[in-house]
C-alpha cells in the first residue's frame, strides 16, 4: 500500500488541544503531509513519521493508568518496544518501506485474532491460555507485511458474545468487564468491546475487530468511533477464533474515515486459507485500493437510504432525534440525496434473531467451525466444543 500513513497516537490532553484547534493537531514525530489526502476534513491524525519508540511508550502508560478501569486490553505486546527501536532506526535510514503503508503503526488486536509470537489468541476463555497456533491469521500477515507492530490484544465478550445471551456485554473469563470511557456505567456494546473502548480512550492507535452480527458496529457505536464493517469475504477469516463462516468478517476501529481506510487497504485480499470467501470478494477491491475515494466532495451525488421504521425511532429522546436531524442536514449540504423515509419489507422478521432462522443456522455452523479451529491447533487443552463446555464446567470464579 503506497502513500504516507495518517495514523499516530494521541494523549487524551493532544485532542482535547486539538478540538480547540479545530482539527490542527499536534503529535509526535515530523513529516510532510500527503496532499491528496491531506485536505479531507476529518483528517485530524498527526502524520506519524519518527519516534514510533516514544509512540508505544505513550500507547503503554496510558494502558497502564486507564486499563485497570476499562478493561479493553487484555495482553500487552513485551516485545513492542524492541520492535519499535528497529522500525525507527529504518526510518531514520530511510530503508525502503520505511515511509509507506503502517510502518511503525501500533496495532490492536481483538483476542480472537491468532498471532504466532509470545500472544495468547483465548476469545477471553481460560481453557485457551497457552494454546499453540499454528501461524499468525490472514489479516495479522498483511499487516506486518505492511510494517505494522501488534501493540497487544483486546479484551471482548467472552466467545464473540456467542457463549450466551445473558452474558454482559464486554464481559470474558479472562478480561473481566470492559467499560465504557465515556459513562462506566453505560454498556460498551459486543462483542469488539475491548477494541472500541481502547481507541476511545486513547490507549491505542487503531484496533482490529471482528463481527457476525454487530460486534463492530455497536461497540464502535456506544465508545463513539470510526468502524467499516468489510463486506464477508473482503478480508480473511483464516486464523480467527470463528462463530459462523457466512457472517464473520474483520474490520477496523479507530478515529477517522481516513484511518480506517488506511487500515482497510492493509488487510484486504485474497488468502488462499480462506480462499473460497475471499477469492469472490477480491474481484471488487478497486484498482489502487480505497485511499483514492478519499475525497472532500465524496458525498456529492449519492444515494443514501433513510429507513426510519424501526432504526430512528426514538420515542422520547428529543435530544437523540435532533442529533440525528442534524447528521441528515449534514449530509444534504455536503450533495448527498436522501431518499427518506425507506421502507424495507418484513423488516421485523428479517432482524429477528429466530424468526429469520439465523439463531438455528449460527448454532450449527459455530460448532462446526470453532471444532475446525481447535483441531487445526499445535497444542491445545481442548479439541472440540464439547471439551470447552466440560472444562469450562471445572471453572469456579
Amino acid at each position: 500500500m503506497g502513500g504516507t500513513t495518517m495514523l499516530s497516537m494521541f494523549t487524551r490532553t493532544q485532542i482535547i488541544g486539538a478540538m480547540a484547534r479545530k482539527g490542527k493537531a499536534t503529535y509526535v514525530g515530523s513529516g510532510k503531509e500527503n496532499s491528496e489526502t491531506q485536505p479531507l476534513q476529518e483528517i485530524n491524525i498527526g502524520v506519524a513519521r519518527d519516534e514510533h519508540r516514544a509512540n508505544i511508550v505513550n500507547n503503554v502508560r496510558i494502558c497502564e493508568k486507564l486499563n485497570p478501569i476499562l478493561g479493553g486490553v487484555i495482553e500487552v505486546n513485551p516485545d513492542a518496544l524492541q520492535q519499535a527501536d528497529v522500525v525507527d532506526r529504518e526510518r531514520r535510514a530511510e530503508a525502503p518501506g520505511s515511509c509507506y503503508g503502517l510502518h511503525g503503526i501500533p496495532v490492536l488486536l481483538k483476542d480472537n485474532i491468532a498471532t504466532k509470537d509470545k500472544f495468547n489468541t483465548t476469545a477471553g476463555l481460560f481453557v485457551l491460555l497457552g494454546s499453540v497456533v499454528p501461524r499468525d491469521a490472514g489479516v495479522v500477515m498483511k499487516l506486518r507485511r505492511a510494517g505494522a507492530i501488534i501493540l497487544g490484544k483486546a479484551s471482548l465478550s467472552e466467545l464473540m458474545d456467542f457463549r450466551s445471551l445473558t452474558a454482559p456485554e464486554g464481559w470474558s473469563a479472562r478480561g473481566g468487564q470492559g467499560n465504557n470511557p465515556y459513562v462506566l456505567s453505560a454498556s460498551p456494546c459486543g462483542s469488539s468491546s475491548g477494541s472500541a473502548i481502547s481507541f476511545a480512550a486513547n490507549m491505542v492507535a487503531v484496533s482490529l475487530g471482528t463481527e457476525t452480527d454487530g460486534s463492530i458496529l455497536c461497540p464502535a457505536s456506544s465508545n463513539s468511533v470510526v468502524r467499516i464493517k468489510p463486506t464477508v469475504g473482503l478480508t480473511s477469516r483464516a486464523g480467527v477464533i470463528p462463530v459462523t463462516p457466512r457472517q464473520d468478517t474483520i474490520g477496523p476501529i479507530c478515529g477517522t474515515v481516513a484511518d480506517a481506510v488506511y487500515m482497510l487497504d492493509a488487510i484486504v485480499g485474497f488468502d488462499h486459507r480462506d480462499a473460497k470467501a475471499t477469492r469472490k470478494a477480491s474481484k471488487y477491491i478497486p484498482s489502487g485500493g480505497y485511499l483514492k475515494f478519499l475525497k472532500k466532495d465524496g458525498l456529492e451525488g449519492k444515494r443514501i437510504g433513510i429507513v426510519r421504521k424501526p432504526f430512528f425511532n426514538f420515542g422520547n429522546n428529543s435530544a437523540l432525534s435532533h442529533a440525528f436531524e442534524n447528521h441528515f442536514h449534514t449530509l444534504k449540504r455536503k450533495g448527498a440525496i436522501l431518499v427518506d423515509s425507506l421502507q424495507i419489507a418484513n423488516i421485523e422478521e428479517i432482524l429477528s434473531y429466530t424468526a429469520s432462522g439465523e439463531g438455528v443456522a449460527a448454532l450449527a455452523e459455530f460448532k462446526l467451525s470453532l471444532n475446525a479451529y481447535l483441531r487445526d491447533l499445535v497444542a491445545s487443552s481442548v479439541r472440540s466444543l464439547a471439551d470447552v463446555i466440560a472444562s469450562m464446567r471445572k471453572i469456579r470464579f
